[in-house]
């Protein structure tokens, strides 16, 4: 999980979209996709959702769901399941699934 831009000024959404941070990500998802071992991306939100046109889905998994925060969380992510997915993903190539838990 990437966020596609990487700061922003405090309590400004976005603020920094445009500066840059998306020739990274984008640079990041292409590197990955050349990867000959399968990768699972978790793309959350529209603007994620979007590099999806990055990456060989013949290849990789990508798992989609509407961004988590407070504003939209209620609209589709409750329920998308992405952690449950991801470990289906994991252990359809063979690997060991991840633990998602917080420490106590």
């Amino acid at each position: 999980m990437l966020n596609t831009v990487l700061t922003v000024r405090d309590g400004e959404a976005n603020s920094h979209r445009g500066k840059g941070w998306e020739l990274l990500t984008d640079a990041v998802i292409r590197a990955l996709n050349e990867r000959q071992e399968p990768v699972v991306f978790i793309l959350w939100g529209n603007a994620s959702i979007a590099k999806k046109v990055f990456i060989d889905t013949t290849k990789h998994v990508v798992i989609t769901s509407p961004h988590p925060s407070p504003l939209s969380s209620y609209r589709g992510f409750f329920g998308s399941k992405p952690f449950s997915k991801t470990n289906e993903a994991l252990k359809s190539f063979g690997v060991e699934p991840i633990d998602w838990r917080l420490p106590e």
